[in-house]
């Protein structure tokens, strides 16, 4: 696929592409291999419900990637690599909406720029990027130094207004018409980009999205499945996400308790 492409497609990552929160699945995966302890999993486990139920709050985000960053301290970045292909074949491909890799494929088919852009880290972005065949990935980039995170960011986190700088950026580098390029998201925090292309589309929206969209005549598309969790506080998917979650770190405390 050539770099310079006239037209490009970004697809937000968390609920859009993937079912729930890509970081914390990542979260789980450095826990058991002992980068941080239960109770933070505890955590990242509440607020992966929280968000499934309830979707994005930028406050909380900051706050989680705060401490993720000072949990990576020292560590390698070919470390996190490693482990974060792992969590993508144990899990995060199983995650994956069918409907929205369907319209990635689509628009890899045609000959479009693809790029998956997320506030979740940019060895993510990236590593989804790879395996789905899209251009690229932008994320959030953790700073490192010879080869080991700092605990520091960066720039900003890729969020909000953010990511439409981010798309204006990389659109100016390879010279992407973005009246003619579409954007898919979840969120409210997703609007930025969403105003930045032609062919905006809420995917898998929640519910204060869905209201904006309505408003502005963007299209609608619902991958989740039938039963309608928009109209709903709590729907299946968020419980399964729920007991996913608890079930892990029921397990991981069953194995302390038999390891002493």
């Amino acid at each position: 696929m050539s770099d310079a492409c006239p037209v490009a497609a970004f697809f937000d990552v968390d609920n859009t592409l993937i079912r729930g929160a890509s970081a914390f699945h990542l979260a789980a995966g450095l826990y058991r291999r002992g980068f941080f302890r239960k109770r933070d999993l505890w955590r990242y486990a509440f607020h992966q419900l929280r968000y499934r139920v309830l979707g994005e709050n930028k406050d909380q985000i900051d706050e989680l990637r705060s401490e993720a960053l000072q949990i990576m301290r020292g560590h390698s970045v070919a470390e996190v690599t490693a482990i974060a292909e792992d969590i993508y074949d144990q899990v995060l491909c199983l995650r994956i909406y069918p409907g929205t890799q369907k319209l990635l494929d689509e628009h890899v088919a045609a000959g479009h720029g693809v790029w998956l852009i997320t506030a979740t880290p940019v060895e993510i972005a990236s590593l989804l990027a790879r395996r789905l065949g899209a251009t690229g990935g932008l994320g959030t980039v953790a700073e490192h130094a010879d080869g080991h995170y700092t605990g520091r960011l960066v720039g900003d986190m890729l969020h909000g207004e953010a990511k439409a700088a981010a798309v204006r950026t990389l659109a100016a580098e390879r010279g992407i018409d973005l009246s003619r390029s579409y954007a898919y998201g979840d969120s409210l925090n997703d609007v930025p980009i969403l105003s930045e292309v032609g062919r905006p589309c809420a995917i898998n929206p929640e519910r204060r999205l869905r209201r904006y969209a309505a408003e502005v005549g963007w299209p609608v598309r619902e991958f989740r499945g039938r039963r309608r969790a928009a109209r709903r506080g709590v729907n299946a998917a968020s419980l399964a996400g729920a007991a996913w979650a608890a079930s892990l770190v029921l397990r991981a405390v069953r194995r302390s308790l038999r390891g002493r």
